[in-house]
Order: C-alpha cells, then sequence, then structure tokens
C-alpha cells in the first residue's frame, strides 16, 4: 500500500471539505510515535488535536476497551441502562471544580457536548440567547458554528445560522484587547442588541483552542462569574480541549478559582474513543424533561471504560504535574529560540497547552505562512505540528503527557533545525 495510491483514493471517494492535512496515512501507532503505510516514523506532537493525552494506544486502555469487548459493545444506554454510565459520572462529579452536587450526562462528541450545554442552560433558565467570544471555537454543528468566533473555514457557506447567538471579543492583551476591554464589549452588547435578562449563558474557553491558546486573564474569568451572577445568567466552561491535564491541572477552571455551573467535555476524556460529556450543578442538569437528552451512541460502553482507565492514568502517572514540567520546558525551550528566529513573535501556554506565534519579520503583521513553513519543514523531519489562531500563524504543541524525554528532547533538535532554516 502507498500513500500516493491512497491520496488518488481520497479525491475520488471523500468531500474536499472533510479537509487533510498529512499526505500520508497511519498504518500503526503507540504513545507519541506514528508509522505510515510506508512504515516512515513521526513523532506525534498533534494528538489527534489534544485527544491523546494519555497517548497512542496506552496499555491500561486498550485492555479496559478489551475487556467490556468481551462483555457487550452497545444496548442504548436509554433503552437498557448500564452500570458504567453510573459510575463514570459518579467520578467525573467528584472531580470537576464546581460546589455542591453534580450530575453528569455523556454524549459522543464536543460538539454534542456544547448543543446540549446549550439546551440545558435555556430549559433551566427559560431563557434564549447565549455570549461567545471572537477566536472561539464549539463545534461544526450548526448551533456549533453559530458560537464559533471564527468565519473561515468553519462558516463560511453555512448560513444563516440559529438566531440569539451574540459575540464578544476575547480578553487577549498581547492582541491589544484588555480585560477591561471586553466586559465594556458585554456591556455594550446587553445596551444595544440582547436584555441580560434574556440571556441563558455565556459559554467560554478557558484557554481558547483554535482561537490560538490564549488563556483568559485570571482576572477577567472572575469579573465575569460576577457578572453573570448579577443577572443570573449561566456560566458554562467549554474544557473540550482544556480538560484531563492538558494545562497542567485536571480541568483549566482550576487556575481560576472560579466555578462554572456547567462544563463540557470530550477530547482526551476517553484516549482516543469517542466520548463527550456535560456535568454541571444537579439542579440546572435536571431542568431538561426525561428524553430531552441523550443519543442513541451517548455514553458508548467502550468509551465508558477507556476514560475509567485514562482517569486511573492520569493519576498513577501523575500526568498533571508530568504537564506542568513538560510544559515548563517547552515555553523555555521557545523563549530561547526567540533570540534566533525573527519570525517568532510570542510564546505562550498554560501547562502543556502552549503555542508559538510567527508574524512576517518585514511587517511584524501576522503571517499563516511562516506558520505554515514551520509546520511543513517539522514534517519533512518527521514531527508533526498544529497551526492555530485566528490569523492561522501560531503552532500548538499537542504531544502526548505520556511521551519519553529521550523523545521529546529529539522533537525540540528537530524544531531547532526548522526555526533556524
Amino acid at each position: 500500500m502507498k500513500n500516493l495510491d491512497l491520496n488518488q483514493r481520497r479525491a475520488l471517494a471523500t468531500p474536499r471539505g472533510v479537509g487533510v492535512m498529512c499526505d500520508f496515512y497511519a498504518a500503526r501507532a503507540e504513545n507519541a510515535t506514528l508509522w505510515d503505510v510506508e512504515d516512515r516514523v513521526y513523532t506525534d506532537f498533534a494528538a489527534g488535536i489534544a485527544v491523546l493525552n494519555t497517548g497512542h494506544r496506552h496499555p491500561r486502555v486498550t485492555q479496559a476497551i478489551a475487556a467490556q469487548l468481551e462483555a457487550f459493545t452497545h444496548t442504548c444506554y436509554q433503552v437498557v441502562p448500564y452500570e458504567i454510565y453510573i459510575s463514570l459520572a459518579e467520578r467525573i462529579n467528584a472531580v470537576v471544580p464546581i460546589h455542591g452536587l453534580k450530575k453528569t450526562a455523556f454524549f459522543s462528541t464536543g460538539a454534542e457536548a456544547v448543543e446540549n450545554a446549550v439546551k440545558i442552560a435555556r430549559a433551566y433558565t427559560g431563557r434564549p440567547a447565549v455570549i461567545a467570544f471572537s477566536g472561539a471555537f464549539h463545534g461544526r454543528t450548526m448551533l456549533g458554528m453559530a458560537l464559533t468566533g471564527k468565519v473561515v473555514p468553519y462558516k463560511v457557506g453555512f448560513g444563516p445560522f440559529p438566531s440569539e447567538i451574540h459575540h464578544a471579543p476575547f480578553p487577549c492583551p498581547s492582541h491589544g484587547v484588555s480585560s477591561e476591554d471586553s466586559l465594556a464589549a458585554i456591556e455594550m452588547l446587553f445596551k444595544v442588541d440582547v436584555d441580560p435578562q434574556q440571556v441563558a449563558a455565556i459559554i467560554i474557553e478557558p484557554v481558547q483552542g483554535e482561537g490560538g491558546f490564549h488563556a483568559a486573564p485570571p482576572e477577567f474569568m472572575q469579573a465575569l462569574r460576577a457578572l453573570c451572577d448579577r443577572h443570573g445568567i449561566l456560566l458554562i466552561a467549554d474544557e473540550v480541549q482544556t480538560g484531563f491535564a492538558r494545562t497542567g491541572k485536571l480541568f483549566a477552571m482550576e487556575h481560576y478559582g472560579v466555578q462554572p455551573d456547567l462544563m463540557t467535555l470530550a477530547k482526551s476524556l476517553a484516549g482516543g474513543m469517542p466520548l463527550s460529556a456535560v456535568v454541571g450543578r444537579a439542579e440546572i442538569m435536571d431542568a431538561a424533561l426525561p428524553g430531552g437528552l441523550g443519543g442513541t451512541y451517548g455514553g458508548n460502553p467502550l468509551a465508558l471504560a477507556a476514560a475509567h482507565a485514562v482517569l486511573d492514568v492520569i493519576v498513577d502517572e501523575r500526568l498533571c504535574e508530568r504537564s506542568a514540567e513538560l510544559g515548563a520546558r517547552m515555553l523555555a525551550y521557545l523563549e530561547e529560540q526567540r533570540a534566533h528566529c525573527p519570525a517568532l513573535a510570542d510564546v505562550r501556554g498554560l501547562g502543556s497547552m502552549v503555542a508559538a506565534e510567527f508574524n512576517d519579520p518585514q511587517s511584524g503583521l501576522p503571517s499563516a505562512e511562516e506558520a505554515k513553513a514551520v509546520q511543513r519543514r517539522a514534517l519533512e523531519q518527521g514531527l508533526i505540528l498544529l497551526t492555530c489562531g485566528v490569523h492561522g500563524n501560531a503552532i500548538r504543541f499537542l504531544y502526548p503527557l505520556t511521551i519519553p524525554d529521550a523523545q521529546f528532547d529529539a522533537a525540540l533538535a528537530i524544531l531547532t533545525r526548522v526555526l533556524s532554516a
């Protein structure tokens, strides 16, 4: 089997709207290493877009899936329920940064979790409107696209979108938007676009994913909580990309000392299996009528088994601490590289949610071309990287938190060659 042949078949069999970054095809993978169908080796700093915090095929995850496979694969939880759904809900309820009694419902994708969080918020408050932020990414479903704060490629050509969705600028001091600016914009929305008494929820990524790995300033998150309390608005933390040790804490909201009312979870929750969740205060989660939540595959037992194993691995292998350690090394390395790479304009990160931003050295303007050139050169040397950001000019580093030190150092050596090219 050859990559070229597969590329030709893909072009004929699948639509161009499913964008594909690499021109090679996976054959097998282990931890932070991936082999293509021609047996070339790559170090994976994409991790399935932050899905593999515990690495490819962690032995405990694969064992858990295999054990569940021997029992049953599907009944639809809403038809014939099973204990593993309840036990995982209990575990998540016990660890999320929300006080009091919590409840959890499971779905299949991050976009599903976001849509259901909005449904729950509307059911509880009786209000229709939702506020999201510029640069946000909340999914490719119709409501997910409406909430997403980036047009190309996610929204272009797909409108009209659901109504009663409003956007405020995300606070990003390095891009000239202060916390005060963002809060003032929300207050202006209340004056010119939407009555705050009609707003069900404000949804925010504590650290924006597709938006460029910008972390919300702590003072902004605290002020946002106070604003929500003042107007009876629910605060939804979208932790689809930030959860499960990526930021050095189990959840990014733990960095802020601020409690959301609802949280959306997915990606690394189940180590590569499709599973997402909405968790929140019990009285809010109970607002929907029986049958109002769910889905045929929501809470698939194989994925639930994998998620139990993922939570065990995070604790037993101290992956929160590992995330903080690797992230500090990554940030220190990138700061050193800024002296040798004029296009490297900014470095930022929380735990192992690290990004490097590239500008044109002559104009100083954001340069997607510079970022893509780094990505391309790295891929040629066997290192898989992803870009992100509203301008497409950031590279995000999403290595598995289980990556061996020697492999991590070898990846940095590749980056050194790439950034000095």
